[in-house]
Formats: C-alpha cells, sequence, structure tokens
C-alpha cells in the first residue's frame, strides 16, 4: 500500500484568496475547468484539493499512502472525466503533497475523516470513489458512512487492514522500536516509508475484513497478481465479505501493485464505464474496449 511521495510545497496555492462558503478557497475568480482549493478543516490544517465541474455521477479519487493527487492514477482520471464532461474530485490527505501537516501525524481514521470532509463539502449528487491501495481501505469506510451517496466503487489493489500486515511482516527487533521511538522507517514498494505506532493502533481499531462489509451499491476490484504488496488473494476476500450482489473482481495475471500501465488504466476506464452506463450511457472508448471483460487478465 504505497506511492511516491511529493515534494511538499505551496505550488499552484495561493494564500491570498477568497473563502468559499462551503469552507474551500477557491484559487482565483474566474470559472475554470478544473478549481484548486483548500478545505479548512478546522484545526489549523488545510486539504489541496482538484475539483472539475461535470455531469453525474461524479468521480472522486483516493490516493494510496505516501502518495498524492499528481500520480499517474489521478492524471489518468482527470482526463477520462474532462474528455466526458464528468465532474472529478481529487485532494491530498493530511500531511500528503501540497495539504498542511506531518505525514507522520496521520492515521486511516484521520485521513479517513478528510475524505468524507472533502466527499461531504465539494460534491454534490452520486458519486463514484475510486480507491487505490490504501486509498481502497478508505473508499470502504466512506462507503459504510455514505452509502446512498455513493453509485459504485472502483478498488486498484485494494488494500484494508494493511496496518495489521506491516505489524506481522516487521522483526520483533522493529516491534520493538515502534513501541519505544514511536515511528519507524521501512522498505516499501518505490522507497523507503515512515510507519508510527499511532498509525498500526489506529489501523486495528478500524479492521474491516473481520466479518461482514454490508455495502448495497455495485463494486469493481481491480488487482494484480504479481502484487509485492498486497496479495491479490486480498481481493478476493473482499469479494466474499461484501454483502451486495454485484460485485466482480478482475486478477491481472502480470500486473504489479501500481497498476499504472496503459493496459491497467484501459481496465479502470472499462471498470467506470460500466458503473456510469446506467446514469450517463456512453459508447467504449475504443482504448477501453481493447480490455478484456474476464474475471482473469494476463
Amino acid at each position: 500500500a504505497s506511492g511516491k511521495r511529493s515534494a511538499r510545497g505551496r505550488g499552484i496555492m495561493d494564500d491570498k484568496v477568497p473563502r468559499l462558503s462551503n469552507g474551500a478557497r477557491h484559487a482565483g475568480g474566474e470559472t475554470v475547468s478544473e478549481e484548486s482549493l483548500w478545505l479548512e478543516r478546522g484545526d489549523g490544517h488545510r486539504l489541496a484539493c482538484r475539483r472539475r465541474r461535470g455531469a453525474s455521477p461524479g468521480i472522486v479519487f483516493l490516493g494510496g499512502y505516501a502518495s498524492d493527487m499528481t500520480g499517474t492514477k489521478a492524471t489518468f482520471l482527470d482526463g477520462w472525466c474532462r474528455r466526458r464532461g464528468q465532474a472529478f474530485l481529487r485532494f491530498d490527505y493530511l500531511g500528503h503533497g501540497q495539504s498542511s501537516g506531518a505525514f507522520a501525524d496521520g492515521t486511516i481514521g484521520r485521513w479517513s475523516d478528510d475524505a468524507l470532509a472533502c466527499l461531504d463539502q465539494l460534491t454534490t449528487g452520486p458519486q463514484i470513489l475510486v480507491g487505490s491501495s490504501m486509498g481502497g481501505w478508505i473508499m470502504l469506510a466512506l462507503a459504510l458512512k455514505r452509502p446512498r451517496r455513493l453509485a459504485g466503487l472502483v478498488g486498484i489493489a485494494t488494500a484494508p487492514d494493511f496496518s495489521q500486515d506491516l505489524w506481522w511482516a516487521m522483526t520483533p527487533g522493529e516491534r520493538q522500536r515502534l513501541a519505544a521511538q514511536g515511528a519507524i522507517e521501512i522498505d516499501g514498494d518505490g522507497g523507503h516509508y515512515v510507519v508510527t505506532r499511532a498509525f498500526v493502533e489506529d489501523g486495528r481499531r478500524r479492521l474491516l475484513l473481520r466479518g461482514p462489509i454490508d455495502l448495497p451499491m455495485p463494486v469493481r476490484l481491480l488487482h494484480g497478481m504479481e502484487d509485492a504488496s498486497v496479495p491479490w488473494s486480498t481481493a478476493i476476500a473482499i469479494a466474499d465479505r461484501l454483502g451486495g450482489g454485484d460485485v466482480a473482481v478482475t486478477l491481472i495475471k502480470d500486473g504489479d501493485h501500481r497498476l499504472s500501465r496503459p493496459r491497467d488504466l484501459e481496465r479502470l476506464a472499462l471498470a467506470l464505464e460500466e458503473l456510469c452506463a446506467p446514469s450517463c450511457p456512453e459508447p467504449r472508448s475504443a482504448a477501453a474496449s481493447a480490455a478484456s471483460p474476464s474475471r482473469q487478465e494476463g
């Protein structure tokens, strides 16, 4: 459950921009195709967000651990929504990307609350959540809290409960250092990552795979069988626990954890087109049509 941490900085954000009535602040006074926003969280922190207005259902992207909203999948989804005229929202959690705060202060609970605030304050109408890795855990948590707001879920290498997997993968010495120091660095997919005692302990209180996950909306789960971070059997376990009947798992035989290759993104587009079809029918793109709809793909 990982991603590449971006360099921190304000970038396109501007401290001297007007506050929106919903608690966000708009970077610029003109109507633009994509808005850059600050969402104030009420505790002195603010989230960097980008919102594209358009048709329903809107798409909300939930990134992975230590990733940000400028990654390959988020950028692909923005282009996909722009071409279709669909609403799209992406943002950085506390301590990620351009948002304020320290990464080490984040937990699943805090980052889920960030995502819920973005969903509640920056979107209207039905939404489809796309969760990548840790974002898939947050996606399921949001769906349990706001089931009537959601038209569907798409998980990419979905990683619920992965804080426990991190804990059990540690050596006894690493666990002792984590308990004593409060944080350690571990090797992950693509680099070194900080894991805190607070993150592990908070995650332990939010486990989802210990029982049924009662969700009514359609769910699509994409998972690479070469994923070295989250085993593909996790997707099967999620599907087994989901209460709804409209659940499909696509296994990509040569897919890794990131699933960011062009053909992986085509499968993502195909899953979204299927979920969007009842609300906004549109012929499949040539790229998406090239992806096989079968459950296991090579």
